[in-house]
């Protein structure tokens, strides 16, 4: 079955094609030049630029792949969490192609695809135990199977993604900082007593990292020379002085050992078979090499996705779109979006029971 893919929960414009459980094309249009003026995602920018490119990528992804409308079985679209603009704009997107096609609508819960992502490359066997380190989230999840997630913790304020562009931004390096400060951890060794491994005095799984960002700023206060004269000058091939890469060395550290020690506790208390990591952050250097040695140490099978599949793609969309639409699983076409910090339901219709609505005939 072939399922189109839409992402537009944020600052990426992605369409995608799946087909009988491989990846048949990918176009996407990334919005961080843009954005980067501003040190940050500007929501009102990111939906109208989601509204221009979703056109354009769609006529590029058909003339690539070779595929005709008609080929297309299916529409999954990220419905949520995400900026409630671009979500309203690729959900719109793709009822127009469902009215069109006649084809069934699912809407895709974002964190579920990320989760499901690094099954494109391997298979994940379950029960699993996942990891989902973004900008706006940092979870574990017992995943029981690929429609069954229960969260056992989730970040109290901030999540580990935001951490790392918010103290790269108080070293003056521009947006987006995480990337930045991994390339240049890569320059030093961690001090490991510079920062702390945050929000650790505790039995529980849940994660905050406001503490640390907080340490950060102190420590850039107290050491003014290590802020970047020129972020301009930043690039791939920029060297960090030793100074400011021993910083971002630590920072990096503090928070991938965090993660680590959590996940820990998740692996000690639930029988599992894999650990999958998942999200923006999954791309970061030591938070791969930690999680990977930790499911050496257990004795299981890591399942990171390759980079691009870290970052929001409609690939994960598509993928995980056709798996449920596989199980049956579908929408009307009054599917909403949910924005962040709102409870996505799991209100799918059945597709096996006739007169679900789930397939548009004519409109």
């Amino acid at each position: 079955m072939l399922c189109l893919g839409i992402e537009t929960s944020c600052d990426e414009t992605s369409l995608a094609l799946a087909d009988s459980h491989r990846l048949l094309d990918q176009v996407t249009f990334s919005q961080v030049d843009m954005h980067s003026v501003f040190g940050g995602v500007v929501p009102e920018m990111a939906s109208r630029e989601h509204l221009n490119r979703l056109g354009p990528l769609y006529n590029s992804l058909m003339k690539r792949s070779g595929v005709r409308d008609r080929d297309i079985r299916a529409v999954a679209v990220t419905r949520g969490p995400g900026l409630l603009g671009c979500l309203l704009v690729g959900l719109g997107f793709a009822k127009g192609l469902v009215l069109g096609l006649g084809v069934p609508l699912v809407g895709v819960n974002h964190l579920h695809a990320h989760l499901m992502a690094p099954g494109l490359e391997k298979d994940i066997s379950f029960p699993c135990l996942g990891l989902l380190v973004s900008g706006g989230h940092t979870s574990i999840y017992l995943i029981k199977n690929p429609f069954d997630f229960e969260q056992l913790g989730r970040t109290l304020d901030d999540a580990a993604g935001e951490a790392f562009d918010k103290a790269a931004k108080s070293l003056n390096i521009p947006y987006p900082g995480g990337v930045f400060i991994d390339l240049f951890a890569g320059f030093s060794t961690p001090d490991e007593k510079m920062f702390p491994r945050p929000y650790l005095d505790n039995p529980n799984l849940d994660f905050s990292f406001s503490g640390i960002k907080t340490a950060m700023v102190y420590h850039v206060r107290d050491h003014p020379e290590l802020m970047l004269k020129d972020k301009t000058c930043v690039n791939e091939n920029f060297v960090p002085s030793p100074e400011l890469a021993k910083v971002c060395a630590s920072f990096n550290w503090s928070i991938a050992r965090t993660l680590k020690i959590k996940l820990k506790r998740a692996l000690d208390r639930h029988p599992i078979r894999n650990i999958v990591l998942a999200g923006g952050v999954a791309a970061n250097t030591m938070v791969r090499n930690e999680v990977e040695e930790l499911a050496r140490e257990h004795h299981l099978e890591a399942i990171i996705p390759e980079i691009s599949l870290c970052t929001d793609n409609a690939a994960m969309v598509a993928w995980y779109g056709q798996m449920l639409i596989n199980q049956g699983y579908c929408h009307g076409l009054d599917l909403e979006a949910i924005p962040r910090g709102k409870k996505i339901p799991w209100d799918y219709l059945d597709n096996r029971i006739q007169g679900t609505g789930c397939r548009v005939q004519d409109p």
